[in-house]
């Protein structure tokens, strides 16, 4: 049985960078900056990282999926 973990391999940060932009990653959190109890900024920050190119395949299967559902009345 072949072991895929990452333990004993090296992997680049253009290894990492390469996936995901191949696959996009969604980041999301919250950050709150508060002083003596009081909260003064709230940020929701949400992040999507991808490439263009999968972005625009992506848009267009989008597109695609909803000509399918016009073209079957809408019923899938």
């Amino acid at each position: 049985m072949e072991d895929n973990s990452l333990k004993n391999q090296d992997v680049s940060l253009l290894d990492i960078l390469d996936a995901v932009l191949d696959k996009g990653v969604v980041l999301r959190g919250d950050l709150t900056v508060t002083v003596a109890d009081v909260d003064l900024v709230y940020l929701d920050l949400k992040v999507l990282i991808s490439s263009v190119s999968k972005l625009q395949e992506s848009a267009a299967m989008g597109d695609e999926t909803e000509k399918e559902g016009q073209k079957n009345g809408g019923k899938e």
